[in-house]
């Protein structure tokens, strides 16, 4: 029976969906981590303890345990453990993306340098050090603009300037976000502050399989929520896209060419486009598969999961067709409205009978401390419906949202930046 070798952070919405579809594949799997978290669904055997901040050292602990326990495939869930499953499995001789290329995705400088030298479209940017002056720096970009850490995802620390002064607060805010958050200790990237022109227009994110360099689209999503700043917190996903099918296969061209252009072949990409009158631009793209519970909505008509399916892939198994199911389907990523402890979330039992919904999953715990983007690296839930219709999808997700009542506990320890109303709590309706 082939080993598969999961590379998973120690706090991820990803293992479970992973591990189930491990279990309806004749495949033994041991799971890679830095730490066993409580409760993780695996024995202990079959964790292997990885430095995964240190990708040689990581590698160097598998190669000795591949001696005994041969590996036949390497899957790593997020944007860090991606490079990780691309440097083992190099040193085990298996299919795989290039380090370089998975490297190049997960630093947006640069993948935007990497693109525009190869004609693909990106924002015009900048990048500036850390410890830079924030109002020099401030007169050498237009505006408005986008300021982004090089390394983070999920739209943290993503924040849009107007003019200078807002840049400089931005400036300051992704710094200091950066420091809180131990990265700049650890890592060069988290230096530097990438400051972009920002892009009108509206956004769409493509799941798609590579296989030999060749890109199989799986899904197209689009985000009825306008993102247009001060920050970029995505809500809605919805997916067959409502765009025409000319403007869909633009997309599917640019996210081809992008992976191409990247040097990525091998397994899932997530990529994020903005479309306007001027065509398709990259935002990302992605050596991983869409993250959160998101996945969950991909039904394909095999009956299949995405984690089932990048699994055979990564295994050479054959593949039944990729296409999904005639149904539309949609997630809301829940949003934190305001920093403070979580004391609790009312209204599920309503919001879960709304037609059309098929799950309410609220994975913040009551007592959890709650940060709002564009400090927050989380959100408080998944909203998953299906129906008829994309339209039919969305409305179901807002109905459903519109009956959530979250209540939070103002605390000092929150990042936010407008403080609850009232001093102790309050209840927050959608």
């Amino acid at each position: 029976m082939p080993r598969l070798l999961f590379l998973l952070p120690a706090t991820t919405y990803r293992a479970e969906a992973f591990l189930e579809a491990a279990r309806l594949v004749p495949v033994s799997v041991t799971v890679g981590m830095q730490r066993v978290p409580e409760g993780f669904p695996i024995a202990s055997g079959d964790v292997l303890l990885l430095d995964l901040y240190h990708p040689e050292a990581a590698t160097h602990t598998v190669v000795e345990f591949a001696r005994q326990h041969p590996i036949d495939a390497v899957i790593g869930v997020d944007d860090r453990t991606a490079v990780v499953a691309a440097v083992i499995a190099e040193a085990l001789g298996l299919p795989h993306n290039s380090i370089a290329s998975v490297t190049t995705t997960s630093n947006k400088r640069e993948m935007r340098e990497r693109l525009s030298r190869q004609g693909i479209p990106v924002p015009h940017h900048r990048v500036y050090p850390l410890n830079g002056d924030p109002r020099a720096l401030a007169k050498q970009v237009d505006y408005p603009c986008v300021l982004k850490p090089l390394i983070l995802s999920a739209s943290c620390g993503v924040i849009r300037a107007n003019d200078e002064e807002e840049f400089c607060t931005a400036f300051h805010r992704i710094g200091t976000l950066l420091i809180n958050l131990g990265w700049v200790a650890r890592d060069e990237q988290a230096r530097w502050i990438l400051a972009e022109d920002f892009v009108p227009g509206c956004e769409v994110a493509l799941e798609g399989l590579l296989t030999n360099g060749t890109l199989q689209p799986l899904a197209l999503f689009d985000k009825p929520d306008p993102l247009d700043g001060p920050f970029f917190e995505e809500t809605i996903y919805v997916t067959p896209s409502r765009h025409p099918a000319e403007i869909q296969q633009q997309i599917f061209d640019c996210a081809a060419r992008t992976a191409q252009a990247l040097g990525l072949r091998e397994g899932p990409v997530h990529g994020e486009f903005r479309v306007n009158t001027d065509g398709v631009w990259v935002i990302e793209m992605a050596a991983r598969a869409i993250g959160g519970r998101c996945s969950s909505m991909l039904d394909f008509a095999s009956g299949m999961s995405l984690e089932e399916l990048i699994i055979r892939q990564a295994l050479r198994m054959p593949l039944p067709p990729l296409t999904r199911q005639e149904h539309a389907a949609g997630v809301m990523m829940l949003p934190i409205p305001y920093g403070g402890k979580l004391s609790d979330v009312r209204g599920q039992t309503e919001a879960r009978a709304v037609p059309g919904i098929v799950e309410l999953t609220i994975t913040a715990q009551s007592g959890d401390e709650l940060v709002p983007l564009p400090e927050g690296t989380r959100y408080l839930g998944f909203l998953l419906a299906r129906g008829k219709t994309p339209e039919e999808v969305e409305q179901s997700l807002r109905n459903a949202h519109r009956r959530l009542t979250v209540v939070i506990s103002a605390s000092p320890l929150a990042q936010n930046e407008s403080p609850p109303p009232t001093p102790q709590s309050q209840a927050m309706r959608f």
